[in-house]
């Protein structure tokens, strides 16, 4: 009998393990913040973090890691390779991220890691929310490292083209998420770009995945939300908005927590698409 309850007991602390892979406590990472190999990286803007951050961190600003045209897409990756070296940065380090607690800018920098080949990437369970309510340690004082090498290794699987996009948007096999707000989608509220959404999009605001607390909700409440809207394992599912920026914290729930096998961000977002192609 106590064979059967110690196993029902490790099998339960690999599910939890699992879901939470990518996402860390502040009590978990209080464990491993003195390790050398582990980076905290704020993904606040620069103004924020120089007003405030948890004590060690350096700033990662994402705009930072962009080309010029399409807006907000990506530098090539050997570019963004030594922007993350000389920041300290290297692909085998434990990385973990916090933002304010939008999600946003964190879930868009994990994302940018997790292409770049990055083993080891986490985000702060509530942020600087969590922080705060914690009583832990802030400072004003910028945090530097010893410059490194970042070694890119491509996970082109966590991709999307714009050709692969529109491949999508008629096939029953893949599901196309809009995570922007809804009146965004529909084209309700004004914006610098053409009105409505890529063509057979669903949507699912980013902020879905989220609790009040910044918290990603747990894994039942994350597969109930995906499941109600069709989105399924089977399913190749891409993600985007304006400038994709809001995707990534979408692409941890389903890839992180729910272990979907194949999930893109569609990089050039909005911003690409409507230079050459009709909204729905």
């Amino acid at each position: 009998m106590k064979k059967v309850i110690l196993m029902v007991f490790v099998c339960f602390l690999g599910i939890q393990m699992s879901f939470g892979q990518d996402i860390i406590s502040v009590k978990d990472y209080l464990k491993i913040q003195k390790d050398p190999n582990v980076v905290l990286i704020s993904a606040r803007k620069p103004v924020d973090y120089a007003k405030v951050h948890i004590a060690g961190a350096i700033n990662i600003d994402h705009k930072s890691l962009y080309k010029t045209t399409p807006k907000s897409t990506l530098k090539s990756s050997a570019e963004i390779a030594k922007i993350l070296g000389e920041k300290g940065i290297s692909n085998t380090n434990t990385i973990v991220i916090y933002d304010n607690g939008s999600g946003k800018y964190s879930g868009r920098i994990y994302w940018i890691l997790k292409y770049l080949g990055a083993k080891d990437v986490k985000l702060l369970d509530g942020h600087m929310k969590a922080w705060r309510m914690a009583r832990k340690p802030v400072t004003k004082n910028p945090a530097n490292r010893a410059a490194t090498t970042f070694a890119v290794n491509l996970n082109k699987a966590a991709i999307a083209s714009i050709d692969q996009v529109k491949k999508a948007s008629t096939n029953p096999a893949s599901v196309i998420i809009d995570v922007r707000a809804a009146d965004e989608f529909s084209g309700v509220k004004e914006s610098k770009l053409p009105k409505g959404h890529i063509p057979s999009a669903i949507n699912l605001e980013f902020k879905n995945v989220m609790n009040s607390k910044a918290e990603l909700k747990s894994k039942d409440e994350l597969q109930a939300l995906f499941t109600a809207a069709g989105i399924t394992k089977e399913k190749e599912v891409i993600l985007y908005c304006e400038s994709s920026v809001r995707a990534g914290i979408v692409y941890l729930a389903l890839t992180s927590a729910l272990n979907y096998p194949n999930v893109k961000v569609y990089d050039g977002a909005l911003f690409e698409w409507t230079a050459s192609e009709k909204m729905q």
